[in-house]
């Protein structure tokens, strides 16, 4: 299919920090088969670069853009203002690992990504946005291949076929649950996650 030969979405990021959150995304289109390119543009600190990348999207033939930021997260909003493809916003908690000698308490922003959050869903009317939750990349991955699967029906039926292996992940969950009791199961899980 033309979505695993070529990229049909870019995937942008404000920093190289952000790129441990945004791998969620592309991990979701690499599972099923779609083709992306990745790269990091800068909305405050390369903005030529960002009408550039505009630019070079549409040329590419991008169906779709998931920006991630953090911060002020003003990278989905610029992009969007820039290009009639549709922006996916990633809002990321801004990390500050970079600097040695933190305490654990000051390595997450002050605001919890929700500074992040206000500034992707909170465009002006005309210029929108598409949101997903804070540190959701993966979402926007699952997101970016709906609107996809409007193109391609194969596409739509690998997506149906993961709501319903989803479903069945959770009935089987329940089961064990059940089974188990949930004492043992909580503990169980608690274990798998560590």
């Amino acid at each position: 299919m033309v979505y695993s030969k070529k990229p049909l979405v870019g995937i942008i990021m404000g920093s190289s920090s952000d790129s441990r959150i945004m791998q969620g995304a592309s991990e979701i289109l690499d599972e099923f088969k779609i083709k992306h390119e990745d790269q990091i543009v800068s909305a405050h600190r390369t903005p030529a670069r960002l009408t550039e990348y505009a630019k070079h999207a549409e040329k590419m033939g991008f169906k779709i853009i998931i920006a991630g930021a953090g911060g002020a997260a003003h990278l989905p909003g610029m992009i969007a203002s820039h290009t009639i493809i549709p922006v996916i916003g990633v809002p990321i908690l801004v990390y500050n690992d970079k600097h040695t000698k933190k305490t654990d308490a000051s390595k997450f922003s002050a605001f919890g990504g929700l500074d992040s959050l206000l500034s992707i869903t909170e465009m002006p009317s005309g210029s929108p946005v598409v949101s997903v939750g804070i540190n959701k990349a993966g979402n926007a991955g699952i997101y970016a291949m709906k609107i996809l699967a409007n193109e391609f029906p194969d596409l739509k039926k690998k997506l149906k076929q993961h709501k319903s292996d989803q479903h069945n992940s959770v009935m089987k969950e329940s089961e064990q649950l059940k089974k188990e009791g949930l004492s043992k199961f909580a503990k169980k899980n608690s274990n798998n996650l560590s």
